[in-house]
């Protein structure tokens, strides 16, 4: 869909796993000792997600340091109390697809070039964190993207839990490429070694490359998610080799189908369902790339574009190949993969196959943070119910993730990774864009501190944006 640079990781890092070894709840008493903050939010309504229609209504939640402490239970006497009244709590959520843009995404700088070019870590997580998205799977992540995960950890960035992909592709060029069995089995090895917690198949790929990758992965406990490679063009039911995870896209399915037919979305799910398949439609990708095959004024109109680092903007706007590519023919024709999209959701869900929330968040338009409510919005639109939308970017990912015992619903002991919401989202879906507030790992920003850290963020979009010839200066980075 775009293209993507990559780095191959020389150093070791610690996976996903260790990253969320964190001791259990307090004990009684030891919140003192240790300076923890006790929280206490009374009479609010809580969307449990542990079973459909759990609500429990004028709950109490309690929250010590960065763990869910007890709900219902007794408030401790040194706990900060919140009010609920009217409010709705819900899980944290996930988004399963995005790529967080690093320095190394426009490749090398020249030493002409000044540090204002960088991408700072903080403002690439917080329209993240601003919009409660509290995980997120990046799915294709270099050695910066650990970087940026280190720094949050440590308690430096205010930002997302991040799970992170290796891409391994076929052909030539940059990246992790394979072109058979056993450099895909050894890549797969490489990047379990590197502390990797996915493995992303890619486009190119060969079907003996794929199988063997896949293959690996399992064996050594890592769960595979990508494109259908396009040498399984003509015999797509080959690319169903067993533990193949998950589709990360809808057009992955499209781009099989010559009339984007209600039958062959049919099809296409029972192949995914008998292979237990999961999916990531990614449907705000498709509806933005549709728009910009006709005119870039969506961008240029969105009120998230001042969220997005000035770099990023330039690129959208200056050297937009969608735009720049377009016909009239392939215009329609995105169209109608818009709509074939919404018929595949609805007959995956109708045939059972599990499905979870991603955006694909980097692709020209869609903003990450924001885009996840946009895509809940979709989900909806295609025939979800607003609970089953929530539940596919919440308590479905983490189970996917095999994190849910960590977060993904509303219980004691899990990780205080919370939304706070003014209004109901199981009414309307669009109520989560509604936030009052966000549990990050325990962390509370209320809507005072978002609003702050948007609009600052905003401000200095603005300002870089001013100071420099972006235009130039894309049109100068190595290609």
């Amino acid at each position: 869909m775009k293209q993507l640079h990559f780095i191959i990781l020389a150093l070791l890092f610690i996976p996903l796993s260790k990253g969320y070894s964190q001791s259990a709840t307090p004990k009684k008493g030891q919140e003192q000792k240790t300076g923890a903050q006790v929280i206490a939010i009374r009479n609010v309504n809580v969307i449990t997600m542990t079973s459909p229609g759990s609500v429990l209504s004028n709950a109490t939640v309690v929250i010590i340091g960065n763990r869910i402490e007890s709900i219902n239970g007794t408030i401790p006497a040194n706990a900060k109390i919140m009010e609920g009244k009217g409010k709705w709590l819900m899980p944290g959520l996930i988004d399963m697809h995005v790529h967080l843009p690093t320095d190394a995404y426009f490749g090398p700088k020249s030493p002409a070039q000044v540090p204002d070019f960088s991408f700072d870590t903080q403002e690439t997580m917080t329209p993240i964190v601003a919009n409660g998205v509290t995980t997120v799977v990046d799915l294709n992540a270099t050695m910066e993207t650990f970087g940026q995960k280190k720094e949050i950890e440590k308690g430096h960035v205010i930002g997302p839990r991040l799970v992170l992909a290796a891409l391994i592709n076929g052909g030539s060029g940059q990246g992790r490429l394979a072109n058979t069995a056993e450099e895909g089995r050894v890549l797969v090895r490489n990047a379990k070694a590197e502390g990797y917690d996915l493995i992303k198949v890619y486009s190119k790929l060969n079907v003996e490359t794929y199988t063997a990758i896949v293959d690996e992965a399992n064996k050594l406990g890592l769960k595979t998610v990508g494109h259908i490679p396009n040498a399984f063009q003509g015999k797509l039911e080959q690319a169903f080799v067993p533990h193949f995870g998950m589709v990360a896209h809808a057009e992955e399915y499209s781009k099989h189908s010559d009339s984007l037919t209600n039958e062959d979305a049919i099809k296409f799910a029972k192949l995914a369902k008998a292979n237990d398949t999961w999916l990531s439609p990614t449907l705000t990708t498709m509806v933005w790339i549709a728009k910009q095959a006709r005119s870039l004024e969506s961008i240029k109109n969105s009120n998230t574009l001042q969220y997005v680092h000035p770099l990023l903007q330039s690129k959208w706007l200056t050297a937009n190949n969608y735009n720049k590519n377009a016909t009239p023919e392939t215009a329609a024709y995105f169209d109608k993969m818009v709509e074939f999209h919404f018929q595949l959701v609805k007959a995956f869900k109708e045939a059972g196959v599990p499905i979870v929330a991603g955006t694909d968040a980097g692709v020209s338009g869609v903003v990450a943070g924001f885009a996840l409510h946009d895509e809940l919005e979709l989900l909806v639109k295609a025939g979800l119910t607003p609970e089953e939308s929530l539940y596919s970017a919440t308590l479905a990912a983490a189970k996917w993730l095999g994190i849910d015992k960590l977060i993904g619903s509303v219980e004691p002991k899990k990780l205080a990774d919370l939304v706070l919401l003014d209004e109901n989202p199981l009414t309307d879906i669009k109520n989560t864009r509604k936030i009052a507030g966000v549990f990050v790992n325990g962390k509370w920003l209320d809507k005072a501190k978002i609003s702050e850290m948007l609009s600052g963020l905003s401000k200095r979009n603005t300002a870089s944006r001013d100071m420099f010839d972006w235009k130039k200066t894309i049109s100068n980075r190595p290609k």
